[in-house]
């Protein structure tokens, strides 16, 4: 089992996830399921078959994050440095082509967020960028060839 890395807010959502699906949401189908099985004949009725095939997609989606939970580690932000790009930095760079700047927060997979400007720390972007120091550059391949960024900041 690969150990997930995440942030103690992360681990709390995905914690909360959890037991809503638990809670709320498993009971909920188990109720459909009855009340389907109580028209009568399984054999043709579609409210059943539905109700059956979204219990087994809700307990994959449970057991899926149960997994997760079990590998996550805790990162303590506390141990975070900013000599060198890292998990949970917050990353200002700049393409060295356009001179566009821009600024990420490495997370883990389970807490990428694009529109919050968080990647996750496997991605080609912040592959290239860990280890390196502010001023270095990070020659990155993207599906349209090989991008220079440049660390303009490190921060936490």
């Amino acid at each position: 089992m690969a150990v997930a890395y995440m942030t103690e807010e992360g681990y709390e959502k995905l914690k909360e996830e959890i037991n809503l699906l638990e809670t709320v949401e498993r009971p909920k189908i188990s109720k459909q399921i009855a009340e389907a099985r109580d028209k009568g004949d399984l054999s043709e009725n579609a409210e059943y078959d539905a109700a059956k095939e979204a219990q087994g997609i809700l307990e994959a989606k449970i057991a899926q994050l149960k997994n997760l939970f079990a590998s996550a580690r805790l990162i303590d932000k506390n141990s975070i440095g900013t000599d060198s790009v890292q998990i949970l930095n917050k990353v200002t760079i700049k393409n060295t082509k356009n001179n566009q700047q821009m600024t990420y927060t490495l997370v883990a997979e389970s807490e990428a967020n694009l529109k919050e400007n968080k990647i996750a720390v496997n991605t080609p972007i912040a592959q290239g960028l860990l280890g390196k120091k502010v001023g270095e550059v990070a020659e990155i391949k993207v599906p349209n060839g090989i991008v220079s960024f440049e660390v303009v900041d490190i921060s936490i």
